[in-house]
């Protein structure tokens, strides 16, 4: 949910009377000065030229000098113009408008397989090998599935459900970190893996229900025929997007053993063939509905788990709604202070109306 606020006027064509304010102003100062008090010439004294009347006033001075104070004479005027001004802006409904979006997804729910066997480690995907490669991606992946619920199936000779079905982004990001080689028995049971990651999903209510296999090798052990554990996936409604990682040829593998002398584990490296039964994985995606992606270096990787991104995305339909409160109160309040304003002053004796 997505909360903002923001100013709204309900009549905003009331604010066309403050067209007349400058209009006023101007008629009222247009009137000339502030007034004069006639009266007659009395004999005075005589100046120089021996005329009455006293002595001409300067060229250029003014005839009407303004009194000390004379603003003071202006106050009701304009008062009464700013309480004008004030109650146009009462009249248009100032308002403070509260919105908030509530976003209705269908959702997807995801279930991540990750292949753990020892072969993974092979560094043919730099600058680290294949398994923290696939971690860093489907880290990323997950970090931008904000409305799916995603678990996390790691597997070699058997299969272990790391993380169920979760939305808690933070925990299963830490998970996934953690993965590590031969956490299980070594082996590759895919069949295991893929009955492993249906049994997570089948008792979902999601619109779509999605298994992304991530692996290296063939199908070696297990007691479920990866064919077989596909058909299950089907019937459930389950898409399996499978991925096949390595390039293709020799590779090097890390290999960790115990010295039988001195009892230590050493590591060294092997040259091994690259094993991937792509035409197994193929058939799985197949038989589900999904696709087959093959990924030789990091690169292509990120660009699969992008692709099974676009194409698994999540339904999502928003719903906007808006709440008003009423502000004209300040400016109407104002307003009346304006109008007082010239009364309490003229009953202080500080002014009065000409």
């Amino acid at each position: 949910m997505i909360g903002t606020s923001f100013p709204h006027l309900a009549a905003p064509l009331w604010l066309l009377l403050l067209a007349a304010v400058p209009v006023a102003a101007w008629l009222h100062h247009r009137r000339g000065g502030l007034g004069a008090i006639l009266y007659s010439r009395l004999p005075g004294s005589r100046g120089p030229g021996g005329k009455a009347g006293g002595a001409r006033p300067a060229a250029g001075a003014s005839k009407r000098p303004r009194p000390a104070g004379a603003w003071r004479l202006h106050l009701p005027f304009y008062c009464r113009l700013a309480a004008f001004a004030l109650l146009a802006i009462a009249l248009a409904r100032p308002q403070l408008g509260y919105a908030w979006e509530e976003s209705l997804t269908e959702g997807i729910d995801i279930q991540i397989v990750l292949d753990v066997s020892g072969s993974m480690a092979a560094e043919d995907f730099l600058p680290d090998n294949r398994l923290a490669v696939a971690k860093r991606v489907v880290r990323e992946f997950v970090a931008q599935r904000t409305g799916d619920r995603i678990g996390l199936t790691v597997f070699s000779g058997r299969a272990l459900t790391r993380a169920p079905l979760t939305t808690d982004r933070r925990m299963l990001d830490l998970l996934i970190g953690s993965v590590e080689l031969n956490a299980v028995q070594d082996g590759t049971a895919i069949g295991v893996a893929l009955a492993n990651a249906a049994a997570r999903l089948k008792d979902s209510a999601a619109e779509s229900k999605v298994i992304v296999l991530v692996t290296d090798g063939v199908n070696n052990t297990g007691a479920i025929d990866p064919l077989s554990a596909a058909a299950v996936c089907d019937g459930l409604g389950i898409e399996v997007y499978t991925v096949g990682v390595g390039t293709r040829g020799r590779v090097l593998i890390p290999l960790r053993q115990r010295n039988p002398n001195t009892g230590r584990i050493v590591e060294r490296r092997v040259e091994m063939e690259n094993q991937l039964d792509e035409e197994l994985l193929r058939r799985i995606a197949e038989r589900t509905g999904a696709a087959y992606f093959r990924a030789t270096d990091s690169e292509s990787l990120e660009r699969i788990f992008a692709e099974i991104d676009r194409l698994e995305r999540t339904p999502m339909r928003v719903k906007r709604y808006v709440r008003y409160e009423e502000r004209f109160q300040p400016a109407a309040w104002a307003a009346l202070a304006a109008l007082l304003l010239p009364l309490a002053a003229a009953a202080a004796g500080v002014t009065a109306e000409p």
